[in-house]
C-alpha cells in the first residue's frame, strides 16, 4: 500500500470523495453504496464519529432502564400467587390468587391479596395474564375487576374457569377476556408476552416469557415435567431451551416441591392405580375425592368407570361447575349416558356408581365431611364402600383429613388414602425437574417464587449448585420491589403487600382487632355485666345482671355469679364515692374489677362486656 493510499485508508477512496460532489450528468444517479453514503451528511461532509458513539451510547443508555418486578403474594407462603411488572412507566400482572383461611383465621372464608399497590396504579397496568386455572392463581380475580376492569389473557380452559367465576359474581358482563395459544405472543404496552406450554395438574397451564427493552423474564408458573402426560402434550422443553441460547435475564420458578428429591411421577401412575382399586372394589359403590381443577384425575376416574360400567355422579358445587366447563369445552371426554344426578341415585345399585366429590382436604363444608359425617342429602355410608381420597393434604390440613377418614372408618368404608396407594401425585416439578429447567433456561439472575421460605432457600441452593453466583439469587418476600438491569439485581423499596380478609360478603371489614376478639371468644368466652342507673342521679336502679357464654355454665356456678355481682355493686359504689359519674369510666371501672376478681377465682380472662342503661 503506498502514502496516498494509507492516508485515505483505501486506493480508490480519494475518487470516490470526488465522485462524491459530482453532479450527477443525464440523470445518471449517484452509485455509491450505503455503507459509503452513511459516513457522509447532507452537505458532503464527514460524520463525526464520536458524535455518533456519542449517540449510540445514548441509545444504550435509553434501553438500559431497569424492569422492576413486585410480588404482591405467592413469597413465603403456598397461594395468593401475584406478580406485577413493570418497564418505563407500563405494568403487567401475572395471576391473581386467593389462599384459604388456618387456624388462626377464625370465621374468615378466604384471604386476597391487598390491590393497594395495584389500584394506586391503575392506570399504568395493561393487563391480567394468567399461568393456569387454579384457585390459588385465578381466585381473587373477581375481587379485583370490582375495583376496576382491565384485559385479561389466558387460554382457553382458564379463561373457562375465570368466566365461571365471573358468572357467579354477576361480573361477567362488560369483562374483556381474551383466548391464547401456547406458542403465541401479545404485546401489551412495552411488553411482549409469550405463552409456553407446561405440565399441571391441570389442562393449558402455561409459563410466560416477558420481554421488554431490558432483557427477558421467564416465569414458569406452576409446572412440572412429565413424559407421558394424559392429554400427550409434553412440556415445551425446547423453547424453553431456545430462549436460554438467546439469552434470559432473570428465572422466576415454582419451588413447591424443591426439597423433594428426583422426579414427579407422572399422572398416569394414579390412573393404574385407579384401575387395580375398582377391580378390588368390585360389588361395592366407590367415591373418590379429589381437587375438582384436577381435571386429568377426573378423566382417569371417569375412563376407569366406563370400563367397570359403572354411572358416574359428581358432587360438590366446585366439582359440578369444573366438569360442567370441561366437558362443554372439550377437555374431559364423557360418554353419553355414563354421567347421572345425584338425586338419581338411588334408582341404581351401589355397586354400579362412582361418585367424585370434593373434600380431599377434609374441609368442614365439603361434599366429603358432610358424607363422612351423614349430613349429606343423598349419600349415606353403606358398609363396605371404598372412600379414594386421591390427594395429599396441604400443610396445616393433615388434622382435618385423619379426622374424615377416622369417621369414615368408624361407619364401616374402606378407606384408600395417597400412602397406602399411588392414588395421588404432585403437579409440581421435584428436585432433579427443577435443576433441568435452571439448566435450559440458563438465566443471569434467579429469583425462586412460589412457596414457603423454606421452600424458596432450598430452591435457591440448587440454583448456586447449578453454578449460579450467590449474588445473582435473590429470596424476595411480598412486596419487595425487585430492579434489574444487565449489571445487577437488587430490592430497592417496598409496597404494600399484606392480606384481605373476605367473610361472608365482607371484604376488608376483618382486621387484627376483630380476629383478636374472636380468638378471645373461642378460648376464654364472655361475660356481659349489665346494669339499668338513673340518668340524673347516677344512683344504681336495677342490676347488675351477669351473661355467661363460653365462660362458664351460670346454673352450675351460682355462688361465683353471686360473688361477681357484689363485684359490680361495689366498684359502683367506689365510683359513686369518688364522684365517677362518666358512663366511659364506669364503664372501664366495671370492666377492671371484672376481669380482675374472675381472673383471682378461676386464672381464665374472659371477654367483658359491660353494658349500662339509662332511665
Amino acid at each position: 500500500m503506498n502514502d496516498a493510499q494509507k492516508k485515505t485508508g483505501n486506493g480508490n477512496s480519494a475518487n470516490l470523495k470526488q465522485r462524491r460532489f459530482v453532479a450527477p450528468k443525464n440523470g445518471v444517479k449517484n452509485t455509491l453504496s450505503d455503507t459509503t453514503k452513511a459516513k457522509f451528511n447532507k452537505q458532503g461532509k464527514p460524520v463525526n464519529k464520536k458524535r455518533q458513539s456519542t449517540q449510540n451510547s445514548g441509545n444504550h443508555q435509553k434501553n438500559s432502564k431497569p424492569i422492576k418486578i413486585i410480588p404482591l403474594g405467592g413469597l413465603g407462603e403456598i397461594g395468593k400467587n401475584i406478580t406485577l411488572y413493570e418497564y418505563d412507566g407500563d405494568m403487567l400482572l401475572v395471576d391473581c390468587g386467593m389462599s384459604f383461611p388456618d387456624e388462626e383465621l377464625p370465621g374468615i372464608d378466604i384471604v386476597i391479596p391487598d390491590f393497594t399497590y395495584i389500584l394506586e396504579n391503575k392506570d399504568k397496568i395493561k393487563g391480567l395474564i394468567v399461568t393456569h386455572g387454579h384457585e390459588d392463581h385465578i381466585g381473587a380475580i373477581p375481587y379485583l375487576l370490582r375495583n376496576f376492569n382491565l384485559p385479561i389473557y389466558a387460554t382457553r380452559l382458564t379463561i373457562g374457569l375465570i368466566e365461571q367465576k365471573l358468572k357467579e359474581e354477576r361480573l361477567l358482563n362488560g369483562s374483556n377476556l381474551n383466548v391464547v395459544k401456547p406458542t403465541e405472543k401479545i404485546k401489551l404496552g412495552k411488553f411482549e408476552v409469550e405463552f409456553i406450554h407446561v405440565n399441571h395438574s391441570i389442562p393449558d397451564a402455561v409459563a410466560f416469557a416477558i420481554t421488554c427493552a431490558a432483557g427477558t423474564v421467564v416465569q414458569t408458573g406452576d409446572f412440572k415435567i412429565d413424559s407421558t402426560p394424559i392429554d400427550d402434550k409434553v412440556i415445551d422443553l425446547a423453547r424453553f431451551a431456545e430462549l436460554g441460547r438467546k439469552g434470559v435475564l432473570a428465572l422466576l420458578s415454582d419451588s413447591t416441591n424443591a426439597e423433594r428429591p428426583g422426579f414427579t411421577a407422572s399422572e398416569r401412575l394414579v390412573g393404574e392405580s385407579f384401575s387395580t382399586l375398582f377391580k378390588k372394589a368390585e360389588g361395592h359403590r366407590i367415591v373418590v375425592a379429589t381437587f375438582s381443577s384436577n381435571i386429568h384425575r377426573i378423566q382417569q376416574i371417569i375412563d376407569e368407570a366406563v370400563r367397570c360400567k359403572r354411572k358416574v355422579a359428581v358432587s360438590g358445587r366446585s366439582m359440578i361447575n369444573v366438569v360442567e366447563v370441561s366437558r362443554e369445552l372439550g377437555y374431559l371426554k364423557i360418554p353419553n349416558g355414563v354421567m347421572v344426578e345425584m338425586e338419581e341415585l338411588k334408582n341404581y345399585r351401589p355397586d354400579k356408581l362412582v361418585i367424585i366429590t370434593t373434600g380431599s382436604q377434609g374441609e368442614p363444608l365439603s361434599a366429603l365431611h358432610r358424607i363422612a359425617f351423614s349430613e349429606h342429602r343423598q349419600v349415606e355410608i353403606i358398609p363396605g364402600d371404598m372412600f379414594i381420597i386421591s390427594a395429599t393434604p396441604i400443610p396445616g390440613n393433615e388434622k382435618l383429613v385423619s379426622k374424615v377418614i377416622n369417621e369414615l372408618l368408624k361407619r364401616g368404608a374402606n378407606v384408600v388414602y395417597e400412602k397406602m396407594y399411588d392414588v395421588h401425585v404432585s403437579g409440581h416439578a421435584c428436585k432433579e425437574e427443577l435443576k433441568m429447567m435452571l439448566s435450559v433456561v440458563k438465566p443471569k439472575y434467579f429469583i425462586p417464587v412460589h412457596g414457603e421460605q423454606r421452600h424458596l432457600f432450598k430452591h435457591a441452593l440448587l440454583a448456586y449448585g447449578m453454578g449460579i453466583s450467590e449474588k445473582n439469587v435473590l429470596i424476595a418476600n411480598n412486596g419487595n420491589v425487585i430492579e434489574i438491569t444487565k449489571k445487577e439485581i437488587k430490592n430497592v423499596e417496598t409496597v404494600p403487600a399484606g392480606r384481605v380478609f373476605v367473610d361472608g360478603l365482607g371484604v376488608g371489614d376483618v382486621g387484627s382487632i376483630v380476629l383478636r376478639d374472636r380468638k378471645h371468644l373461642a378460648e376464654d368466652g364472655i361475660i356481659v355485666v349489665t346494669v339499668v342507673m338513673d340518668r340524673e342521679s347516677r344512683e344504681l336502679v336495677s342490676g347488675p345482671d351477669i351473661i355467661s357464654r363460653g365462660f362458664v355454665y351460670v346454673k352450675e356456678s351460682e355462688e361465683l355469679m353471686s360473688s361477681l355481682e357484689n363485684v359490680v355493686c361495689d366498684v359502683l359504689d367506689s365510683c359513686y364515692m369518688n364522684d365517677i359519674l362518666d358512663w366511659n369510666a364506669l364503664k372501664a371501672k366495671i370492666k377492671d374489677g371484672v376481669a380482675k376478681f374472675l381472673y383471682t377465682k378461676t386464672h381464665r380472662s374472659p371477654m367483658v362486656l359491660p353494658v349500662i342503661m339509662e332511665v
